[in-house]
């Protein structure tokens, strides 16, 4: 049984945007014990692992042609761009004559890397091990990854999906908020080695409450035996799950990059060199026109597609047939 992670946080939210509005606490609450007790029957198959670097693999996800990495963020699992046959990205872009290659992150518990460790020490070698210059398609995190290995080893091309790189451009508010919690966060982080999972939910909550409590609300309301009521129920799995952040990637992301935004400022070194969103290679950046999690204006530099959709709705919402068009044009040898 699944519960949102952390329920209290959860429970206060409701407090707080209910608090004048009991039926919509009623049902919000109603729509959380449904989807403590939905059933979760589908599971990905597993793709063939073609790489693997400790707890790090590529899994081949078919198709023919120069190969493509999909690179998901450290923070929630890879399953987002794979999460269901119907709205699987990785099986779209093995359908643009184009092999299609998903990392995996893996257990966090062997990766006690920063960000900049992550790219350097397992990005590049996985690259290296797919034989010739793939390109990059990184979503959110993912994408700031795949533009500084970018900027340190050959790629035919790079994507970046909802990715932030001008963190100077969140809110001031976001900003000052994510740095509070770091203040309160960091000592236990450092204890454990890594942050919770439960903290960095707790951060995307504060960001829109509203919307977490009402799209419970709208669950509770929905006939379970409806397909959206189970996609509901996968999206929310894989948000809530996750491995939780090596303390070493989390201090880099809050600390350098949130707060002092050292890849917008030119000042990110990896591998010994300044990170830079100007690169050698074709560099697409594809936005969510009402991304909260990594809005438009954080993108990197360069050609800029939006998207009329959220951080996660380009990727498995009805927008995503508008993001498999751009990446078609962008990488499929046929459309050139």
């Amino acid at each position: 049984m699944k519960a949102p992670r952390p329920l209290p946080l959860f429970l206060e939210l409701v407090r707080q945007v209910a608090v004048n509005d009991p039926l919509l606490a009623r049902e919000a609450l109603a729509g959380l014990r449904a989807y403590q007790s939905a059933n979760r029957g589908y599971s990905a198959p597993t793709k063939p692992e073609i790489a693997r670097i400790g707890p790090v693999t590529v899994h081949d996800h078919g198709g023919d042609g120069p190969p493509v990495l999909l690179i998901p963020s450290l923070i929630n699992p890879p399953r987002i761009l794979d999460l269901d046959k119907k709205v699987s990205l990785a099986s779209a872009v093995a359908q643009m004559h184009r092999r299609s290659l998903l990392l995996d992150w893996g257990a966090a518990g062997s990766r006690q890397l920063s960000v900049g460790g992550h790219v350097e020490e397992l990005l590049l070698p996985l690259l290296r091990e797919i034989g010739e210059p793939a390109a990059l398609v990184g979503y959110c995190l993912g994408g700031t990854m795949a533009v500084a290995a970018a900027n340190l080893t050959e790629v035919e091309r790079v994507v970046t999906l909802a990715t932030p790189w001008h963190f100077s451009n969140y809110p001031e508010a976001s900003l000052a908020s994510l740095q509070d919690m770091w203040r309160s966060a960091e000592p236990a982080a450092l204890g454990l080695g890594a942050l919770p999972m439960e903290v960095l939910q707790a951060a995307f909550w504060s960001l829109d409450p509203e919307r977490t409590v009402r799209k419970f609300a709208d669950f509770g309301r929905l006939d379970q035996a409806n397909p959206s009521a189970a996609r509901f129920v996968e999206l929310e799995d894989w948000a809530n799950g996750g491995e939780p952040l090596p303390y070493p990637a989390a201090k880099e992301l809050i600390g350098d990059l949130f707060g002092n935004d050292l890849s917008g400022a030119g000042r990110w070194i990896v591998g010994g060199r300044t990170m830079k969103d100007e690169l050698p290679v074709p560099l697409l950046n594809l936005t969510a026109d009402e991304d909260r999690i990594a809005p438009a204006s954080t993108a990197p530099d360069g050609d800029r597609i939006g998207i009329a959709s959220g951080h996660v709705g380009m990727i498995v919402g009805s927008a995503r047939t508008r993001l498999h068009e751009a990446l078609r044009a962008f990488l499929d040898p046929a459309c050139r």
